[in-house]
């Protein structure tokens, strides 16, 4: 690459334009990853820290300084501590994210089918709970429950969730617009302000959301309201079109699905 550098073009301007860019992009992904994990308070404390260091440094306040060099190292490891679970969840993210995607990749979900149903299901007062997978894989949730790997279809929604079988109080998942397992069992929300009236079905919603990228959707038992859940974030009380937009641009549906012929 010697010979490039000779160049005043390449050296002068493509060089630090390259240099820019691919600092902005790695700085934007960060600050998106850490939006998404709510550890954007972690960050404010880093650099609070680092201000009040910077400060010390300037003005020569040997005390600070002082106090600051014993305390900063065990501070940093409290702050390790007591975010543990935000730290894990940028680690996944990470994983899970596609940084360098040019084109979506083009799936069917049959949400139409899916929401129908959870209308139908709510206007009962019956609870749901759909898992759309995306990226990351459920295995470990798959096998708490039952395979089905079945067609998807409002009715047998209806039939799973609207009777008393031995599958509706675990979760159904849906693996590329199929019916993958049903029964299943989701890790629970360990956050602490999460509302005192959400039940099991909007906690674990909100776990699993925390721990993957799937997408959740939830029909209340006691409300039959809708909420949907994704990225360690749960959205409550929202309605059918709203969640049907939010579904097909989570899942990069880009046209609404024919229902015609819908069973």
């Amino acid at each position: 690459m010697d010979w490039l550098n000779r160049i005043p073009l390449f050296e002068n301007i493509i060089i630090p334009i390259l240099d820019v860019g691919l600092l902005s992009f790695l700085l934007y992904q960060s600050y998106s990853i850490l939006e998404e994990t709510k550890a954007i308070q972690l960050l404010k404390g880093a650099v609070t820290i680092a201000l009040v260091y910077a400060l010390a440094l300037f003005f020569n306040l040997s005390t600070m300084l002082w106090i600051l060099n014993k305390l900063v190292p065990g501070i940093m490891i409290a702050l390790a501590i007591v975010f543990q679970p935000e730290l894990r969840r940028i680690f996944t993210r990470i994983g899970q994210r596609e940084i360098f995607r040019f084109k979506a990749r083009s799936r069917s979900y049959h949400i139409d089918y899916v929401l129908n149903a959870l209308e139908v299901l709510g206007s009962r007062k019956r609870g749901a709970l759909v898992v759309f997978s995306r990226t990351v894989g459920l295995k470990n949730i798959l096998d708490t429950g039952t395979k089905l790997n079945a067609d998807l279809s409002s009715s047998l929604i209806i039939t799973l969730f609207g009777h008393d079988t031995p599958l509706h109080d675990g979760a159904m998942v849906v693996v590329d617009g199929k019916i993958a397992a049903a029964g299943c069992f989701l890790p629970l929300s360990k956050q602490g302000d999460i509302r005192k009236s959400f039940g099991t079905r909007h906690r674990a919603a909100l776990g699993l959301a925390e721990e993957s990228d799937a997408v959740i959707l939830v029909a209340s038992e006691e409300t039959g309201a809708i909420s949907l859940a994704y990225d360690s974030n749960l959205f409550y009380g929202i309605s059918v079109d709203e969640a049907g937009r939010q579904l097909r641009r989570l899942l990069q549906v880009q046209d609404k699905e024919n229902l015609e012929g819908s069973p």
